[in-house]
């Protein structure tokens, strides 16, 4: 029928084409539907984001179609006006088809690992492009993926030859005439496509989330829309009005001093203080989930010898980092703010780095910093510059030779570290960070003495590991923790040294098997950490059950080994706080989610649509009104914390 009206031969095939990359664009939606839709979704409750993902499609095919209309306009440059223009526009179509796998492909690996739809934040490996593609070439058959990239557009350039020979052979001998009216219907037509909607409003990112449920509104969105969209995200977005209105709320929630008008108060040594000025090792512990350790009960028991030394010190077992990712937790760490920057990490913005840290208030220490890597890895070099005098022992300064991308093992790493701190005459402040525990989980090949193990796929899967290489990676982590401390008991600093263990962040995976539903549903796997307090020699061994964060290591490691010390920040010593509340504050930026861990329950909300929900845990029992009042309560200081961290990111500044 469109023949036979005299539609010209260009819109025909743009017709097919538009076709074709609906068939493409559906088939992923419905892929990632497959593939990575939550337990117990249904395929009737994804059909608004399908419909809605149908709007948002056909916006980006009809950017992708455009030119090939426009520029047709003027009849010479029509892919039927020759075998050149032919051959040009094809290859103008493969181009743009690459990219468009491409956002698919990197968008199926983001779902996957991190559980969200591709978007900005992904720059921020980016930045890091040798470090980044060596990892994924460690990690995953990257040839096979490029080779069936490749194989896929391919097949689709056939198909548009394809499909530009079947209007040929449809239209040849009807006499159809170029006529300009269709191809201006016809970019009106795609326009209004691209403004996706007919009401005054256009189609935006933000009505995906009117869907109230953050799979169905990334499932709604396509990788393309996601990843433009945040892009406005990676810019800092304080509010400093709205951090002074929210103080008070925090001065309360805080238990800070009464009529003090900042974040800022000196803290003195106290009476219960360590008086023999000890030694700090900080072990930052790559992807330290606590649902995967043996301290929780997981019958692997991965971890045997970290849960003996956890009977030995003070441990916390429900820690948790403020957000996933090891440089936000690095972040967090040192200074004692969550990294609440969406779509980029503050060590990556030059305008966070300037950052106050309670390290620097250990005078008469040594600070050193021991990485088996390179430290320009999202810039870590930049925040730890905060620390004065830091001494860095990184890639190219080890004896031992790089296993992978990381650099040296952990094992390695730990005992040439004990090798300078054997030989220091004076207090030392120690952090260590550690990397095997990471994809691509690779353990040393000429390693003898840990034996790996083997269980089934299913077994694994059931208490929360993804593959046996990662099991075993997690296994050797504490086989490393082990000759570490094993090394240290023979030197004399160890007596009178404080070894912090904390995790970077978790991982999000199955937890059911340890922990109530909203650890698995809710993903505080990606958060929850343990957090140990190891010094024989100096502490009694106690286990805490209370709710802690990662930004209170500082000044709990502060307070215990008796420093005066200015905290300017959030972070608070958890070893004192019989009359303040215990909590941890939690975001999972893609998803514009934050929320508040208390002992009883855990509150969250959205930053992209109105939902706020209360998770009680097992032991906790309330009643309708209690919990109405706790969610209006938690619902103030939760947006009050995320208000406070934003504008800290910017005004902690080292010389304040």
């Amino acid at each position: 029928m469109l023949i036979r009206i005299g539609i010209p031969k260009t819109l025909l095939w743009v017709i097919n084409l538009l076709i074709i990359y609906l068939l493409l664009f559906s088939a992923f939606r419905l892929a990632t539907l497959i593939l990575f839709k939550p337990e117990g979704e249904q395929f009737i409750d994804a059909l608004p984001s399908l419909v809605l993902g149908l709007r948002f499609d056909l916006r980006w095919i009809s950017l992708l179609l455009m030119p090939i209309v426009i520029i047709s306009l003027m009849p010479g440059y029509s892919p039927f006006h020759s075998k050149r223009n032919k051959k040009w526009w094809t290859w103008y179509l493969a181009l743009i088809t690459f990219i468009v796998v491409f956002f698919f492909a990197a968008d199926f690996g983001c779902f996957s690992y991190n559980k969200t739809r591709l978007n900005a934040s992904a720059l921020n490996f980016a930045e890091d492009p040798v470090t980044s593609v060596l990892m994924i070439w460690e990690s995953y058959p990257l040839i096979w993926f490029l080779l069936v990239l490749f194989a896929a557009v391919i097949l689709l350039k056939w198909m548009f030859r394809l499909t530009h020979v079947y209007v040929i052979s449809k239209t040849e001998g009807r006499g159809i005439r170029y006529q300009r009216k269709w191809f201006v219907f016809a970019t009106l037509t795609l326009s209004l496509m691209v403004y996706g909607s007919i009401n005054s409003q256009p189609l935006k990112w933000i009505n995906a989330f009117v869907l109230q449920d953050n799979f169905r509104s990334y499932l709604a969105l396509n990788p393309m829309q996601n990843f433009f969209t945040t892009l406005k995200f990676r810019k800092p977005q304080q509010n400093k009005n709205e951090a002074k209105r929210y103080f008070p709320v925090m001065q309360q929630w805080m238990n800070l001093p009464k009529g003090n008008l900042s974040y800022s108060r000196t803290v003195n040594e106290k009476a219960d203080a360590i008086k023999t000025k000890p030694n700090v090792v900080l072990i930052l512990c790559e992807s330290f989930s606590m649902y995967k350790s043996s301290m929780s009960g997981n019958p692997l028991n991965t971890t045997p010898y970290f849960q003996s030394l956890t009977r030995e010190g003070v441990f916390f077992n429900r820690c948790f980092s403020p957000h996933f990712s090891t440089a936000r937790g690095l972040f967090a760490t040192v200074t004692g703010i969550p990294d609440v920057q969406l779509s980029k990490f503050s060590t990556r913005n030059s305008q966070a780095l300037d950052q106050h840290t309670i390290i620097n208030n250990f005078e008469g220490y040594k600070k050193m910093y021991f990485l088996g890597g390179n430290p320009a890895f999202n810039n870590f070099e930049g925040l730890l510059k905060n620390v004065s005098d830091l001494e860095m022992t990184t890639e190219g300064s080890f004896k031992a030779k790089p296993v992978n991308v990381w650099g040296i093992s952990d094992k390695e790493l730990f005992l040439e570290a004990n090798e300078i701190f054997k030989k220091q005459t004076a207090p030392f402040f120690a952090l260590v960070q550690t990397a095997d525990n990471h994809r691509p989980f690779a353990i040393p090949k000429d390693e003898k003495d840990f034996q790996k193990r083997i269980l089934p796929i299913d077994t694994l899967n059931k208490y929360g590991f993804e593959s046996l290489d990662e099991y075993n990676a997690f296994r050797y982590a504490d086989y490393c923790f082990k000759k570490f401390i094993e090394a240290a008991k023979k030197e004399a600093y160890f007596d009178n040294t404080v070894f912090v263990f904390v995790g970077d962040h978790g991982i999000s995976g199955n937890a059911r098997a340890m922990y109530e539903e909203v650890w698995t549903k809710e993903r505080l796997t990606n958060e929850h950490v343990p957090l140990l307090f190891y010094a024989p020699k100096i502490l009694q061994p106690k286990k805490h059950a209370e709710v802690v964060s990662q930004i209170d290591v500082l000044p709990t490691i502060a307070s215990l080994t008796g420093q005066k010390y200015l905290n300017t920040t959030l972070g608070r010593n958890v070893l004192n706080n019989d009359n303040g509340n215990n909590y941890a504050f939690i975001i999972h930026h893609d998803e514009g989610q934050i929320g508040m861990m208390t002992n009883d329950f855990y509150f969250t909300k959205n930053l992209n649509f109105t939902r706020e929900e209360l998770h009680l845990l097992s032991s906790s029992n309330f009643s309708t009104a209690q919990k109405d009042s706790i969610k209006t309560k938690m619902s103030e200081i939760t947006t009050a914390f995320y208000e406070t961290a934003k504008w800290m990111l910017l005004n902690n500044k080292k010389g304040k």
